[in-house]
């Protein structure tokens, strides 16, 4: 090759490259990092966001999820969604600039899902699209249909002496071992040809009979139209917290689509007690709201 092709050849490289240098933009970002102050039991301290909004998701290192529930002037205190062992002060926190949601989908029937939409079973990964907020504002009083369907639950004393209709809330009290959740599945099981789709959130339930309920609804048939949330008792109080708010915007996208939804809260007394353990941790007032 000639000494001439080589200097043209250099030449055309040279100009492409300073024009491509010309035209590059460094895209520029800014993002608030803070730092773990201290970590206690299913909470963290975290210093050095200024902009962090109420209820924000924010990041810690090894993907633990974090909402902010305290917004102090110079600590902010975050709900863990995660077990924390792995986290200690000093360490990076990042905003998310996004709120805590849910996957929503038909592809959640027959399926059983944690708070944060994490597959338990073994059928592989969720096949959903959309996302919903788990905090989402109710619809007006105004805009709500009246109620006049009945809603069967299959227990002949229950439906002659408790009128219960679809958009109605019932609430089962009793004692411990007197049949609450029986009722509540019975419910499930007699809805398998009423054209109503059902959403079973487990609050804190032992893990055997989490797997009790389960086995029963597989083995009626049950799961062909029945999504199962699942906080376990030894999960952190914050992923008990957010399972009656997650199974709720499951249920709203049922609802969205036109279809009549049945959701049972098995039961809310753990999440009172959730509640309660986490305003107790971040030093504010337990109140009624629990």
């Amino acid at each position: 090759m000639k000494v001439e092709n080589i200097d043209k050849h250099f030449e055309t490289f040279f100009s492409e490259l300073r024009q491509g240098v010309q035209t590059f933009i460094l895209p520029l970002s800014s993002k608030e990092k803070g730092n773990v102050t201290s970590v206690a039991t299913g909470i963290a301290k975290v210093s050095g966001l200024p902009g962090v909004g109420f209820e924000e998701l924010v990041k810690f290192p090894g993907e633990i999820l974090g909402i902010a529930f305290n917004l102090d002037p110079d600590e902010l205190g975050v709900v863990l969604l995660r077990n924390y062992w792995d986290l200690h002060a000093g360490d990076d926190v990042h905003r998310t600039g996004k709120v805590m949601d849910i996957c929503v989908g038909e592809g959640l029937l027959g399926r059983i899902i944690d708070p944060l939409g994490r597959p338990l079973d073994d059928k592989g990964s969720l096949s959903t699209t959309e996302r919903y907020p788990i905090e989402r504002p109710a619809r007006p009083i105004m805009d709500r249909a009246a109620v006049t369907v009945p809603l069967q639950t299959g227990l002949k004393v229950i439906d002659a002496l408790i009128p219960v209709g679809r958009g109605q809330r019932e609430l089962i009290l009793g004692d411990r071992q007197t049949g609450k959740t029986a009722i509540a599945i019975d419910t499930i099981l007699n809805q398998h040809d009423q054209n109503v789709l059902c959403v079973y959130c487990a609050i804190g339930q032992r893990a055997s009979s989490i797997a009790k309920t389960a086995a029963i609804l597989d083995q009626k048939g049950a799961f062909n139209y029945t999504v199962m949330i699942v906080s376990e008792g030894n999960d952190p109080p914050g992923l008990t917290y957010i399972a009656p708010y997650a199974a709720t915007s499951i249920a709203e996208f049922f609802m969205d689509a036109g279809r009549d939804v049945l959701i049972v809260y098995d039961d809310l007394t753990h999440h009172a007690r959730a509640y309660r353990e986490i305003s107790l941790l971040l030093r504010r007032p337990p109140g009624r709201e629990a």
